[in-house]
């Protein structure tokens, strides 16, 4: 399905416009919205950290100028966007495979630390929250779907290359992380990749590694900035969203959409000011119309057994079946242990039902599609 909006356009294919508007607009107030906010609150933290004068700026503000100045650049057109997309990502990449690198071969641990008998805190499945947030942003290829030149072959290249860098270099770090302190030294930290730094290079060390997960961050955030938009965008198509969200001006892409995305976490960074519940608060939602996306592999293939498809998902019907249970379990252990952001989180997805009544006449008038 090689259109621009990404689980919208499974989503309204497999379950239909309702289960679809709800899905845009969580990503609106949560997915997109609530993960660039946390995103440029840890991202001012380390900044703040790494420059002492910018410390005694308020991190909101730090937060929100940094996330307008990407706006900025995202507004100047896809071939600039692409640019400082890619020197981001690069440079990130190259950082974290030197730390990699040097941590193990000059860096002071021991294997030691990976026998650790430390008790468990906390609920599993809660701390795969923060996991997920930690990869949110392995699909947003999907997003460009309809900007992707011969998407059967590249959309899956890019999303199965993407996972497998990520999920390799992301691995590496934690094992590094373990190299470098027990467990015992990580419970409760925030900070754990300068702690970690610390501990193998010394003070001077820890300056590196939290320049590069300053960069990482603002990468991630980046990366959110340019993709939320087309969902939005894909709505205003459908007459689910305001029309006006449906203009796409020549190279700066779905412009308005882009500026409402930067208002609305602009006005999260000020309501919460505190990187971990608002990640709660955007995960619980997020992994709800996660599953869902991944449940319409089944019910898409059941609709429609004679459609063209040019991949083939492996492991099908099991993984599907899989990450469904997974997710049922994070959602369940986060409303029993995280109920205030749980609550919050279902409240905004549902919050979108009454929007969707009062909008929906206008989905029987879908816009002209305009190509960005």
């Amino acid at each position: 399905m090689p259109e621009a909006g990404g689980e919208y356009i499974f989503l309204r294919g497999a379950y239909g416009p309702v289960v679809a508007y709800l899905s845009g607009w969580t990503s609106f107030f949560a997915g997109f919205g609530g993960a660039i906010a946390a995103a440029l609150l840890a991202f001012a933290g380390y900044i703040s950290s790494l420059f002492p004068a910018l410390g005694e700026l308020d991190a909101r503000l730090l937060a929100i100028t940094t996330l307008w100045m990407l706006t900025a650049v995202h507004l100047g057109g896809l071939r600039l966007s692409g640019k400082l997309q890619t020197v981001l990502a690069a440079v990130t990449v190259m950082m974290m495979v030197a730390l990699i690198m040097s941590g193990f071969a000059i860096g002071h641990g021991t294997v030691a630390h990976f026998r650790s008998s430390a008790a468990p805190q906390g609920s599993m499945a809660v701390s795969l929250i923060f996991v997920l947030y930690a990869y949110s942003g392995w699909n947003a290829a999907a997003y460009l779907a309809g900007e992707i030149v011969e998407p059967e072959h590249g959309l899956p290249r890019a999303l199965i290359v993407g996972t497998v860098c990520v999920g390799g270099l992301y691995v590496a770090l934690n094992v590094l992380y373990l190299w470098a302190l027990p467990i015992s030294e990580m419970s409760g930290v925030m900070a754990i990749a300068e702690r970690a730094a610390v501990s193998m290079f010394g003070q001077r060390g820890s300056r590196i590694v939290t320049a590069l997960i300053a960069l990482a961050i603002l990468s991630s955030a980046s990366a959110m900035v340019v993709a939320g938009p087309r969902v939005y965008f894909a709505m205003a198509h459908d007459g689910v969203f305001p029309r006006a969200f449906a203009i796409a001006r020549g190279r700066s892409g779905p412009t308005a959409a882009v500026i409402l995305q930067s208002a609305w976490a602009s006005f999260l960074i000020l309501a919460f000011a505190v990187f971990e519940r608002i990640v709660v608060y955007a995960e619980v939602a997020i992994t709800i119309f996660s599953a869902a996306t991944v449940a319409a592999v089944i019910v898409i293939r059941m609709q429609r057994p004679r459609a063209v498809r040019p991949f083939i998902m492996p492991g099908y019907p099991c993984a599907v079946l899989a990450y469904l249970a997974i997710c049922a379990w994070i959602v369940t252990s986060a409303a029993l242990t995280r109920w205030a952001e749980t609550i919050l989180g279902l409240a905004t997805v549902l919050g979108g039902l009454q929007i969707y009544w009062l909008l929906s006449p206008g989905a029987k008038e879908r816009v002209p599609r305009v190509q960005i």
